[in-house]
């Protein structure tokens, strides 16, 4: 018989139902065991729901349950460090939602504790879409063969809008969180109080395109530059070395979501632009021009898939195959090394 890992959900609010649990319980090597969830009633609707046959009422008691093996950590962001530093120190493969943490100095706590043998992801689902997937193979074939020349800059943008969520797929009460668990610091001690929230903000959303970057390209880029304006307009330069990248942010009221990358090269241009991130079975969109002999624009397709359910599935795969995660969280440190270098930046220039 194949063998089977067993699951504890930590959290089930929206996202921790609809993002993750509904993709775990359909995989056929998986087996969710057991949830725990601060809000008895909401606990009670989503183990009734999703078929979850035990309910902990802290995650200290579903730490403690022999049979689980992994844990899915989908709380409040300022939640998530101290919850998995518990799952790691207790022994088991964790997926938890990004940001890992909010500071360098949380995210290297947290790496240091993981132990030998245990899987640590963290859920940049983003790296498991299809067709990012796809941008990517076309541009490592492009940097290696050369045939479209240097790349002479990369744009890219998040200007937020419709995160396709819907209203489907999740249970909700109106029962308050209670007190009394731990919480880290949203923001590092150098950044001044009054700006806490905003860095928190800006992490939850941009990280993603900071983690995305880096995976592109193999490579973590110096930071250039930085404008953050106080209506939250910012544009970052960076420096990937051979050449410049720019990242243009805003909160704009869409029906539409846009967010993207765009690569020029010397005699064509590559983009890769992502679909809402909550949307179900959509695709990143992959468009290729080249210049020469002719200028011609090509569509590199494949199936669709939730990116989710992509990534749920490698998480399975990862601790059956004892691999690595596409999205390590020793890999996803840099992320936060790399916020926090835009924010220094940004401090000293206004």
């Amino acid at each position: 018989m194949q063998k089977s890992v067993n699951i504890g959900m930590i959290g089930a609010g929206m996202i921790g139902q609809r993002s993750h649990l509904a993709h775990f319980v359909e995989i056929e090597n998986c087996r969710v065991l057991a949830l725990a969830e601060l809000r008895p009633e909401l606990g009670r609707l989503v183990c009734r729901k999703f078929g979850i046959p035990k309910l902990y009422s802290t995650h200290t008691e579903l730490l403690d349950d022999p049979d689980i093996e992994a844990v899915v950590v989908v709380t409040r962001r300022h939640a998530t460090g101290p919850i998995v530093l518990d799952a790691l120190r207790s022994g088991h493969h964790v997926l938890s939602e990004k940001p890992m943490a909010h500071t360098q100095a949380q995210a290297e706590r947290l790496v240091s504790a993981q132990p030998a043998g245990k899987r640590y992801a963290i859920g940049y689902m983003k790296r498991h879409d299809t067709g990012v997937a796809r941008g990517k193979v076309v541009l490592d074939s492009l940097r290696r063969s050369g045939e479209l020349g240097q790349i002479v800059l990369v744009r890219a943008w998040c200007f937020g809008g419709d995160t396709g969520v819907g209203n489907h797929g999740f249970v909700m009460t109106d029962e308050v969180r209670p007190d009394g668990i731990e919480l880290w610091p949203i923001a590092p001690d150098w950044i001044p109080d009054s700006r806490h929230e905003e860095y928190a903000a800006f992490l939850n959303v941009n990280i993603h395109m900071l983690n995305l970057l880096r995976y592109m390209f193999d490579a973590t880029p110096a930071v250039s530059c930085t404008k953050f304006t106080p209506s939250q307009g910012r544009v970052v330069t960076f420096d990937f070395g051979a050449f410049p990248c720019v990242f243009e942010m805003a909160e704009v009221a869409s029906p539409d979501w846009h967010e993207g990358i765009e690569i020029l090269f010397e005699r064509g241009r590559l983009r890769v632009a992502l679909p809402p991130p909550l949307l179900e079975m959509a695709s990143a969109s992959v468009e290729l021009e080249r210049g020469e002999p002719v200028w011609q624009t090509i569509r590199p397709s494949g199936p669709r898939s939730t990116a989710f359910r992509v990534q749920a599935e490698a998480f399975i795969d990862d601790i059956l195959q004892q691999r690595e995660p596409i999205a390590s969280a020793a890999d996803s440190l840099e992320d936060l090394v790399l916020a926090e270098s835009i924010w220094q930046n940004a401090l000293e220039t206004t």
